[in-house]
């Protein structure tokens, strides 16, 4: 089993690294974050008086049995992944979520969306094309199976919060720590009709090709580190996936809804099912199942 899988008791110790005294406001927040969420994790927490230079994270990454987390000097909490700090760094999308509409985001184009739709982004990862979504005014329910992911995203969302013209947005983001199988057949309370349910699965890493030359394209960071949590589905478990979502937007009554897959442009097509319509440039895919 690897390090970065929970135990058999259900729970995932991580060592949280803090890199000064006065970040105890800090550590406490994220401790209730974990309370609140029910987050299967333990924080080993313990302070770091090391420079951390690459040198070092990657003797840390190296040495550690357990998924390392990093307090920086900005508060900003980051996954130690294989020597890189990784983390959803939301403030750095600014001014492509400012300038966000459907001439600039292939996505947008596939999701057509309005300020009172509802939205499951299903696979939220790093939450970038999530903050997309909910550019438009839209409501975005973030689904992350990950607990190290989740407890990722609720500490930015909560870190965004605090600065200047993000709170709007914030407050249409909801992250839960769940699979998507299990919440699209677990009836839910919300009775609003979700208009577009966002599909982003893992895909192998060499899928990820450049469209000119064939050859494979370096992967970025993030996607690294989300390959040492996650693995690609099988092709059962895409149809799963599909259907179940397709189920989730069709209860609509006459309204169209509609699931939008995420693949790189060279890859087949989900669970290999024909898609309704799609966008794409060089690099990346975006397939619409209307239902």
């Amino acid at each position: 089993m690897s390090s970065l899988q929970q135990t058999s008791s259900n729970f995932m110790h991580c060592q949280l690294i803090y890199v000064n005294e006065a970040q105890y406001t800090q550590i406490e927040s994220l401790k209730a974050l974990i309370a609140q969420h029910q987050l299967p994790i333990i924080l080993d927490i313990e302070p770091f008086t090391d420079k951390l230079n690459q040198k070092r994270r990657q003797q840390l990454s190296e040495t550690s049995t357990q998924p390392i987390l990093l307090l920086d000097e900005k508060d900003r909490l980051s996954w130690l992944s294989d020597g890189l700090s990784v983390a959803p760094e939301w403030d750095k999308l600014q001014r492509r979520v400012v300038s966000a509409g459907r001439k600039s985001e292939l996505l947008l184009q596939a999701a057509k969306m309005t300020s009172d739709s509802t939205v499951i982004d299903a696979t939220a990862g790093f939450g970038h094309d999530s903050l997309i979504l909910a550019s438009t005014g839209a409501r975005v329910i973030m689904l992350e199976q990950q607990p190290l992911m989740a407890l990722l995203l609720l500490a930015e969302q909560q870190r965004m919060r605090a600065l200047p013209n993000w709170q709007k947005l914030m407050s249409r983001l909801q992250i839960i720590n769940t699979d998507a199988l299990s919440y699209f057949t677990k009836p839910q309370t919300d009775a609003k009709a979700v208009d577009v349910v966002y599909l982003d699965p893992m895909f192998p890493e060499d899928s990820y090709q450049n469209n000119k030359t064939g050859k494979g394209a370096k992967v970025g960071k993030h996607m690294q580190a989300l390959h040492q949590l996650v693995s690609p589905p099988t092709l059962e478990q895409e149809k799963q996936l599909l259907q179940s979502a397709q189920a989730v937007v069709s209860q609509h009554g006459e309204k169209q809804g509609r699931v939008v897959v995420k693949r790189p442009q060279l890859a087949p097509l989900l669970a290999n099912q024909p898609a309704s319509e799609s966008w794409h440039n060089e690099a990346v895919r975006f397939d619409g199942y209307f239902v």
